[in-house]
């Protein structure tokens, strides 16, 4: 085991090992993060941009529900994106 160690005098032909090691470590500690603290965090917060499957009215919707806009604001936007994109469910004539 000493020869090993002390190869010549000067460390063995192991030490070209470590950064091979090091470089696994670090590749499985990113492919950990990736897998579980980063999937929640696909769009839809702050900061990040919407998913794509919400509509407008449904992101409007969440707003006034989280409190960044009040009920007037809320109505005053809502009545314009009902022009635009119309809103699913709607009863009466159009």
């Amino acid at each position: 085991m000493q020869t090993l160690a002390h190869w010549d005098g000067g460390p063995g032909p192991w030490i070209l090992f470590l950064p091979l090691i090091w470089a696994a470590v670090v590749a499985g500690a990113v492919t950990l993060l990736r897998r579980t603290a980063w999937r929640g965090r696909r769009g839809g917060g702050p900061g990040r941009p919407p998913a794509p499957d919400d509509s407008p009215i449904t992101l409007l919707g969440r707003r006034f529900a989280a409190g960044d806009i009040d009920e007037d604001e809320y109505w005053r936007r809502l009545s314009v994106l009902d022009e635009q994109f119309g809103r699913a469910g709607k009863g009466g004539a159009a």
